[in-house]
C-alpha cells in the first residue's frame, strides 16, 4: 500500500480510483464494510482503491477540549487498512484552512486531485465547513463532480450501531469481548517500546514497556493475557496495565512479558493483542508475593492461550 501524508495530485498515476472516505478510528467492522466495498468496486472497474482520511482528528483543531481518545495509533490504523487490500492511503493533516472549505469545495478537491470514478462512505460521514456536507448531499451532487457515490449501511450488532464511540466506552469499561466483536479482532496496541526500570528481568519476568497517553483509549488497570506480534512472528504475552503499586514512583504504563523471547527491542514497534483479563492490579506486601502471583498469572494465561 502506498501512503501519502500530503495532498497529492494522483490523477495520472491512478486512473479509475475508488475512494473510501472516513476517519476510520479503530477500523471497526463498520469501517471495514466501507473499505471492502471500495476495494470491491475498484477491482470490478479495473482501477485502484484509496482511503482518504486525516492524520489528526478534526476535533483536535475545531474543539480540542472535546477530542476523544483514539482507538489505537496511526501506525495501527495504517496496518489494518493495508490488510483490507487498499492500494493507496491518503492521510493528510486536518487544518483550519481545510475546515473552512465548503462541502462543494471539498468535493471539488477530490475531483481535482484524484478524479475518482466512485466515492464510498458510511451514513454518518460529514464533510466541508461545520460538517454541512452529508451523505445525502454526496449522493445528490456526486455526478456534478464527475464521479459516482455509494453510501454503505451502518453495521449493527446486538441491535445497536457499531461506532467508535461505542467501542471507546466498552474498552473504558473493560468489556473486552464486546469490544472485540465490534472491532472484528482483539483490541490492539501498536507502539514503540520505551525504556523502563528493567526491574522485570530481576524478577524473572522481563518486560517490554509501552507508554500510555491520554490521546489513546486504554483498558482499565489489571493483568491480561495477550498475543504479541513482532517482525512477523507471534508470541504469547502477559501484560500489566497500571502504576505497578508494589514499587514507588511508577507512572501508568503497559508492561508486556513475552514468552520465550529475549531480543532487545527498545524503540521498535510492538503489537499487543488483548485476549482476556486475568485479575485486577494489586499492591503486594513483598517482592516475593508479587513473583508468586506472577507465576499464577502465567498459568492462568496459558489456559487462555490454549483456548484462543
Amino acid at each position: 500500500m502506498q501512503i501519502y501524508s500530503r495532498l497529492t495530485d494522483l490523477r495520472a498515476e491512478y486512473p479509475q480510483l475508488v475512494i473510501a472516505l472516513g476517519m476510520f478510528d479503530g477500523v471497526h467492522i463498520g469501517h471495514q464494510s466501507i473499505i471492502r466495498r471500495a476495494v470491491e468496486i475498484a477491482q470490478a472497474r479495473g482501477g485502484k482503491s484509496m482511503v482518504f482520511t486525516f492524520s489528526n482528528h478534526p476535533l483536535s483543531v475545531l474543539a480540542p477540549e472535546n477530542m476523544p481518545p483514539q482507538i489505537g495509533s496511526s501506525q495501527l490504523r495504517s496496518r489494518l487498512i493495508a490488510q483490507l487490500g487498499v492500494d493507496v492511503l491518503m492521510a493528510v493533516p486536518f487544518t483550519k484552512q481545510l475546515a473552512q472549505r465548503t462541502p462543494e469545495a471539498f468535493l471539488a478537491m477530490l475531483r481535482d486531485s484524484f478524479a475518482p470514478c466512485c466515492v464510498v462512505t458510511g451514513p454518518n460521514y460529514t464533510f466541508g465547513s461545520r460538517g454541512k456536507g452529508t451523505h445525502r448531499m454526496l449522493l445528490r451532487d456526486a455526478a456534478a463532480f464527475g464521479f459516482d457515490a455509494e453510501v454503505c449501511p451502518a453495521v449493527m450488532l446486538d441491535g445497536r450501531t457499531v461506532s467508535s464511540t461505542r467501542i471507546r466506552a466498552l474498552l473504558q469499561q473493560g468489556k473486552l469481548e464486546e469490544a472485540a466483536a465490534c472491532l472484528g479482532r482483539p483490541f490492539t496496541v501498536l507502539d514503540r517500546v520505551i525504556h523502563g526500570e528493567r526491574r522485570g528481568r530481576t524478577l524473572g519476568f522481563p518486560t517490554a514497556n509501552l507508554a500510555i497517553t491520554d490521546a489513546q483509549v486504554m483498558l482499565p488497570n489489571g493483568v491480561y493475557a495477550t498475543r504479541v506480534c513482532y517482525e512477523g512472528k507471534t508470541y504469547l504475552g502477559l501484560a500489566n496495565i497500571g502504576n505497578n503499586p508494589t514499587f514507588e514512583g511508577c507512572n501508568r504504563r503497559l508492561e508486556v512479558h513475552i514468552e520465550d523471547f529475549s531480543q532487545d527491542i527498545y524503540d521498535r514497534l510492538l503489537e499487543v493483542q488483548f485476549l482476556q483479563k486475568i485479575r485486577e492490579e494489586e499492591k503486594f506486601a513483598s517482592v516475593e508475593a508479587l513473583v508468586h502471583q506472577m507465576h499464577k498469572d502465567r498459568a492462568a494465561a496459558r489456559k487462555i492461550w490454549q483456548r484462543q
